[in-house]
């Protein structure tokens, strides 16, 4: 039997996540929820994690005490992630919290997580570690065309990249492989809120559903000569900058740079 664990799995890309897992036959999936109660509206057979915040400092390890006793997991995907918008003006500007909540969220929390599932034993030679990240977070490919702002969504999800670069290489030799991802420009709440939704039909945005089947397909064929880097399982489709900064005939899937 397959296990996958699916961090930030009641809405979007996470939610997608477990439906897609649920739906493969033999397959055991824990999925969690900051909430005290399973969410609804999930298939019978996910097995829910309550209380986990990537907020808090204890957070690996209240995720470990979970699955106590369970075997190890293939899969675990760390989709957790938040956006709130910045500028440069007098107006709005940066916000300290926000920007806290957001590093928090993306780049300090997967550490403490993946540090206190491999030390419980539920990592082993095989499994497979995936963040989601973004092509946001790719210094390369920010461009004068998009103009500046958003500085700790971008730069939290450059973070996870180093992160994820430097699991690759403390769990190289337990066998465990880390695999950095951009998903896809997706239709969700999280891109309405920060107003892309304009961007959508242009950027060739597509549904949770879709980005999903492509993370899962990546995530099948992975291995460990992928470790630690950086892709675009679904190419330079939904990249605004792709050909601007990397050029035309770029395949797919795209390797990112940093």
């Amino acid at each position: 039997m397959t296990s996958a664990l699916i961090l930030g799995a009641t809405r979007g890309l996470g939610a997608a996540l477990v439906k897609e897992y649920i739906s493969q036959p033999s397959t055991q999936v824990f999925a969690t929820t900051r909430s005290a109660n399973a969410p609804s509206g999930f298939p019978d057979g996910v097995q829910w994690l309550p209380n986990i915040d990537l907020t808090q400092p204890d957070v690996g390890k209240t995720l470990a005490d979970q699955l106590k006793g369970k075997d190890p997991l293939d899969v675990v995907v760390i989709n957790a992630g938040r956006f709130m918008t910045e500028d440069f003006s007098t107006e709005k500007g940066p916000n300290w919290a926000d920007e806290v909540t957001m590093y928090t969220t993306s780049s300090i929390a997967p550490v403490f997580v993946i540090h206190s599932l491999a030390h419980a034993g539920l990592l082993k030679q095989g499994s497979k570690v995936v963040l989601v990240s973004s092509e946001a977070g790719s210094i390369t490919l920010r461009h004068e065309k998009e103009g500046g702002g958003n500085y700790a969504h971008h730069a939290s999800k450059a973070a996870l990249n180093m992160v994820g670069k430097l699991l690759a290489i403390d769990l190289k030799e337990k066998g465990v492989i880390v695999s950095i991802l951009h998903p896809g420009f997706m239709r969700t709440e999280m891109t309405k809120g920060v107003g892309f939704d304009k961007h959508w039909d242009a950027g060739g945005a597509v549904t949770p559903d879709e980005a999903a089947k492509s993370l899962v397909k990546w995530t099948e064929r992975l291995d460990i000569s992928k470790s630690g880097e950086y892709w675009a399982p679904r190419g330079p489709r939904d990249i605004g900058m792709a050909e601007t900064v990397l050029g035309t005939n770029l395949e797919t899937p795209l390797k990112l740079p940093w």
